[in-house]
């Protein structure tokens, strides 16, 4: 009964962190002049953003992420099945946005992560498990490192790689680029530049649809 209880109360207050979230998401676009960006802004995509998809697909969604945001995790499936459901027909692209504290240093070990090629794994590990690691929106560093092991990382090479300064620089250049952008909450989405009208599964999924129907 207890069980039942936790579990009814987490669906409620992720249902309350849908709801904030795209009222402010609202709030904040309704001051945008809603244009598309421009596909070559180097804003939108920088050579070191990690991707999934064909480098050639019609329809690219550029994900503003912070590893540490609840709706960043519970979209994060939704839109990987959109891709296996069009396959080579669109390519997610992932920019960072470590808004929250310490969000910072989950992006580094990231980063880190991909040096031993280990990106997606550790992504979706940690993303699985972000309850275990982040308390009221902020990041307890000290409890990634197990979920990172279970995902194949050397932890010793990982640590050392984190404080790489072009690792450093990859953050710096996502964080100008998400300013730039006017980005300040995630997760945010552009579908081949076009930002999304207001905040919601099904309004990205209308703006993939409707991009996929004019290739």
């Amino acid at each position: 009964m207890k069980q039942k209880t936790l579990f009814t109360v987490a669906v409620v207050l992720l249902m309350l962190g849908f709801i904030v979230a795209a009222l402010l998401y609202n709030v904040e676009h309704e001051e945008q002049d809603g244009q598309p960006v421009a596909a070559n802004n180097p804003a939108l995509v920088r050579m070191h953003s990690p991707a999934l998809g064909r480098a050639e697909a019609p329809v690219v969604i550029v994900e503003f992420l912070d590893p540490a945001c609840e709706t960043c995790a519970a979209f994060y499936p939704l839109v990987k099945q959109m891709l296996a459901a069009n396959p080579d027909k669109i390519r997610l692209v992932l920019r960072y946005a470590p808004f929250h504290k310490g969000s910072d240093q989950v992006v580094a070990a990231l980063e880190a992560a991909r040096k031993q090629g280990k990106f997606w794994p550790a992504l979706e590990g940690l993303l699985a498990a972000q309850a275990d690691w982040t308390r009221n929106h902020a990041v307890q560093v000290e409890r990634i490192w197990p979920h990172l092991e279970r995902a194949g990382l050397d932890l010793q090479q990982l640590r050392k790689d984190m404080a790489a300064p072009e690792i450093t620089a990859v953050i710096e250049q996502d964080l100008l680029d998400a300013q730039t952008l006017r980005v300040s909450k995630t997760p945010d989405f552009f579908v081949n530049g076009k930002p999304l009208p207001s905040f919601g599964f099904e309004q990205l999924k209308a703006l993939v649809d409707a991009a996929l129907r004019q290739r």
